[in-house]
């Protein structure tokens, strides 16, 4: 056998699989600001100190799936309600339920929203039913979604909480008595719509100098009881990583 025939036969299986000819980093997998990885079960990779939300979640997304099964929302029916129904809850939960729910099921939750009028079934909420379901079942019914109700993750946690308490109102459940209806006419923004996120990080990331450095002059100027703060807050994230294996 020749050596041109020799390297058409080495040359063409390499045409014909999928490997990547060139890496320039054009397609790489990447992850957006609080993405989940795969599912909710699935460990997220290790963030930057203070990436994490500094207000803390209800639940570790590992540790209650994402799924929309009757036995994962059920496994958040003992979640506490962590927000008291204040005037302030209920006029954020009234903003977000007028946004995102009364669209089927009514300003009322009475089940009779617009989207009824074109085939979605009307699902009431206000029945005795639903009165004796817990403030976590419900949080969770707009985490994960179940059947026709999808789940709603653009509504953030501290903010399912007064949509909660606003349905409860709806219910008479709660003894408070709540305006319905759309807060302003189609188009008005403001107040009137979602704020800014309330999950993300208040506090900026410390800044670490790498061990062994010794051009880094970037700390050479700072007070000496910044300096020891940074020096325990870098050892105790070094000691939080021993032995902490998820499960």
């Amino acid at each position: 056998m020749s050596a041109r025939i020799r390297t058409i036969a080495l040359v063409c299986p390499l045409l014909l699989t999928a490997c990547e000819w060139f890496t320039d980093f054009k397609r790489q997998p990447s992850i957006w600001t609080w993405e989940q990885v795969k599912d909710s079960m699935t460990a997220s990779r290790g963030n930057p100190q203070m990436s994490v939300p500094t207000v803390g979640t209800a639940v570790a997304g590992y540790q209650v799936s994402y799924g929309a099964l009757p036995a994962t929302i059920d496994s958040m029916a003992g979640l506490r309600n962590p927000t008291a129904a204040s005037d302030s809850s209920l006029a954020n939960g009234r903003k977000y339920f007028q946004i995102n729910c009364a669209v089927c099921h009514g300003d009322r939750a009475m089940g009779d929203g617009p989207a009824t009028r074109f085939g979605m079934p009307g699902i009431n909420l206000v029945t005795d039913v639903t009165k004796t379901r817990t403030d976590g079942y419900i949080f969770g019914m707009i985490r994960n979604g179940r059947g026709l109700m999808p789940p709603y993750n653009r509504i953030e946690e501290l903010d399912r909480w007064d949509v909660v308490n606003y349905l409860r109102a709806l219910q008479g459940v709660n003894g408070k008595t709540v305006p319905v209806g759309p807060l302003a006419a189609p188009g008005v923004t403001g107040d009137k719509v979602p704020g800014p996120t309330r999950m993300g990080p208040t506090e900026p990331a410390p800044y670490f100098r790498p061990h062994g450095n010794a051009t880094t002059t970037a700390t050479s100027t700072v007070p000496a009881d910044t300096a020891s703060a940074r020096a325990d807050s870098a050892r105790s994230r070094i000691d939080s990583t021993r032995g902490s294996t998820i499960r």
